[in-house]
C-alpha cells in the first residue's frame, strides 16, 4: 500500500489540481480537433482493476468519437485508417514515454457474401441485353437480420493491429501484440451497436472480441477489447457551457446526464502491473494521443472509400506521423487552456508543459469566471497559485508522485494503493475517501465534474474558504465542513450503469430497440 496523504499541506496541494480541470471532459474542446472526430480523443481512464481476482493488472481506456448518436448510419463510427492511435506510460517519473501502444485500423468494404445472395456485397438486380447479370453494390454496413450473438452479413469489416513500442514513440524498438489463442497480430473489431434486428444479443456479441494478449516483455497476458461502449461520462453538458445556466448546489442526479444516450469507441487495455512499472516505482503516468500524416491531397475523383497509396481514393496521405490529438487528465484542455493555444497543447509533450502552459497553471482563469457568474458568492483564491502548479504537473507528494517526478500534465496512478470494489467506490472520489480514485488515476465512477467543481471552490484547501465538503485523507471518515455544499452540475453517475469487469464501460445502446 502506498502511504496515505497525512498532512493539512498535502490536503491543500491536492485540491489545487483539480482548480484547473472543471466543467466538462475532452469532447470537441478545441478549434482544429473539432473538425476531425475520429482522432478525437474523449476521455482518458487508468485504474488498478476492481474485477474479483484481477488486482495484479492496471486498467487503460482511451475513448474516441465523441457524442455517438446510437442510430448514426449508415457508415457509423468506423475508426481512421489513416491515423495512428497511442496509448503512452511513463514510468520512470520524467515526463517522457517509456512504453506506447500504437493501434492501426484497416476498413474492408464490399465484404459482404453469401452463396446465392450477395458476392462481395453486390447483389443481382436484373440482367443486361446479353442475359449477364448486372451486379450493384448494396449502400449498407450490414444485411440481412443476425442471430443471437451472430450479425447479418457484415459488408464493412473493421481490423486492427497494435505494436508496444519500447522507448521514444518514434524511434523505439517497436514489437507486435499478438493473441493468446492463436499467435496472431490482426484482431478484428466488433461493428457498432447497429441495432437488436442486425445483433439481437449485443453483449455477446461484443464479448467475443475480447482477447488475451501476448504482451511483448511481459510473461503474463493481458486483455484487449477494441469497439463501442456507452459513454461513461456524466455532465449536464449544455447547461454547463451555457454560463453554467444551473444551481451549482442543486441536487445531484442520475437524470441530469444530458449524454447519458451517446456511445464512444473505446481502447482497452488490461496490463499486469509488474510489466508497466520499472524497479521499485509504484507510480505511472500515462496519457493517450492521435496523430495523422503531415500531408494529405485530396482525389477530385475518387474510386474507393478509403484513402490511399496509388492515389484512387479520396485522398493520398502521407509524411511524418502528427500529433493532433491529445488528453491526461480530464478536463484540461475546455477549461485551463486559453482557446488560442488549444490546438497547441493537443500537438504537445507533457515534458514541455511548464514552458509553453505554465501561465494557465498559476494563474487560472476559472476562479474569476465563476466569481462574474455568481457574484460574491465564492472567494476568488490569490494568484500566483505556486501549489497549483506544483500539484498539477508532478502528482501529489504521498499519493501519487514518483520519487523522480518531472513536470508534465498526464493521469498519474499509484499502482501500490489497492482498488475498491465497484459497490463501495465513492463517486466523489477523494472526497469520499477514496485513494483508488481520481484524481489516483480515474474510474468510470469517479465524478470528476463534480469534484473539480468542489475543490474549484476551496472543499479541500487549508484555508477552506467557501466551506465547503473537505475529508481527511489519513484514513479516517470525512470531516465534513457543509455536506450540501458539493458545487455540481446535476449529473450524478450510478455505479449500476458500469460493468464490474473488463471493459468495465457498458454495452452500447442500439440503434433500434
Amino acid at each position: 500500500m502506498g502511504s496515505p496523504v497525512k498532512s493539512g499541506l498535502a490536503l491543500a496541494v491536492l485540491g489545487t489540481i483539480f482548480s484547473s480541470q472543471v466543467l466538462a471532459s475532452s469532447h470537441r474542446e478545441a478549434p482544429f480537433i473539432a473538425s476531425s472526430p475520429k482522432v478525437d480523443g474523449t476521455d482518458f481512464y487508468m485504474f488498478r482493476s476492481y474485477e474479483a481476482g484481477r488486482d495484479g493488472f492496471v486498467t487503460l481506456i482511451a475513448n474516441y468519437q465523441p457524442l455517438q448518436d446510437a442510430y448514426g448510419g449508415p457508415n457509423y463510427f468506423t475508426m481512421d485508417p489513416q491515423a495512428l492511435y497511442e496509448i503512452h506510460i511513463d514510468n520512470n517519473g520524467d515526463a517522457v514515454e517509456d512504453l506506447t501502444f500504437q493501434f492501426q485500423f484497416s476498413n474492408d468494404y464490399g465484404q459482404a457474401t453469401a452463396a446465392g445472395l450477395i458476392d462481395a456485397g453486390k447483389v443481382k438486380t436484373g440482367e443486361d441485353d446479353q442475359g449477364n447479370d448486372i451486379l450493384v453494390q448494396v449502400p449498407l454496413a450490414a444485411v440481412g437480420g443476425g442471430s443471437g450473438t451472430s450479425t447479418g452479413l457484415l459488408n464493412v469489416v473493421e481490423t486492427f493491429s497494435v505494436e508496444l513500442v519500447a522507448g521514444p514513440r518514434r524511434s523505439g524498438n517497436a514489437t507486435p501484440v499478438s493473441n493468446l489463442a492463436d499467435g496472431s497480430t490482426s484482431f478484428a473489431k466488433p461493428v457498432d451497436n447497429i441495432g437488436n434486428k442486425t445483433i439481437p444479443d449485443y453483449e455477446g456479441y461484443a464479448s467475443q472480441f475480447v482477447y488475451d494478449i501476448n504482451i511483448p516483455g511481459c510473461m503474463s497476458p493481458g486483455k484487449m477489447f477494441v469497439g463501442q461502449r456507452q459513454e461513461g461520462f456524466v455532465v449536464n453538458l449544455g447547461q454547463v457551457f451555457d454560463q453554467v445556466n444551473l444551481n451549482p448546489l442543486g441536487a445531484r442526479d442520475s437524470a441530469s446526464n444530458t449524454i447519458g444516450d451517446k456511445n464512444v469507441t473505446s481502447l482497452a487495455l488490461e496490463l499486469p502491473i509488474s510489466c508497466v512499472t520499472a524497479g521499485s516505482e509504484t507510480v505511472i503516468g500515462a496519457w493517450t494521443t492521435a496523430s495523422k500524416p503531415q500531408a494529405r491531397l485530396l482525389n477530385s475523383k475518387p474510386v474507393g472509400p478509403t484513402a490511399s497509396a496509388d492515389g484512387q481514393g479520396p485522398s493520398v496521405e502521407g509524411g511524418a506521423w502528427t500529433q493532433v490529438s491529445r488528453l491526461g487528465s480530464p478536463l484540461v484542455n475546455e477549461v485551463v487552456i486559453g482557446i488560442t493555444d488549444k490546438d497547441k497543447f493537443n500537438a504537445s509533450h507533457p515534458k514541455d508543459d511548464v514552458e509553453n502552459f505554465g501561465a494557465y497553471v498559476l494563474y487560472p482563469t476559472l476562479p474569476v469566471l465563476v466569481d462574474v457568474l455568481f457574484p460574491g458568492a465564492t472567494v476568488v483564491p490569490d494568484t500566483p497559485r505556486n501549489d497549483l502548479l506544483a500539484a498539477f504537473v508532478t502528482g501529489v507528494n504521498g499519493l501519487n508522485q514518483a520519487a523522480a517526478a518531472q513536470p508534465g500534465e498526464m493521469l498519474r496512478l499509484n499502482t501500490a494503493i489497492a482498488p475498491t470494489a465497484l459497490v463501495s467506490q465513492g463517486e466523489l472520489g477523494f472526497l469520499d475517501c477514496d485513494l483508488a480514485g481520481f484524481p489516483n488515476g480515474r474510474r468510470p465512477v469517479d465524478d470528476v465534474v463534480d469534484i473539480a467543481l468542489s475543490v474549484a471552490e476551496g472543499a479541500i484547501t487549508a484555508a477552506n474558504p467557501n466551506g465547503l465538503q473537505t475529508c481527511d485523507l489519513s484514513g479516517a471518515a470525512p470531516a465534513v465542513v457543509n455536506a450540501g455544499a458539493v458545487v455540481n452540475d446535476g449529473a450524478k453517475p450510478d455505479r449500476f450503469d458500469y460493468l464490474g469487469g473488463f471493459p468495465y464501460l457498458a454495452t452500447p445502446i442500439a440503434g433500434s430497440p
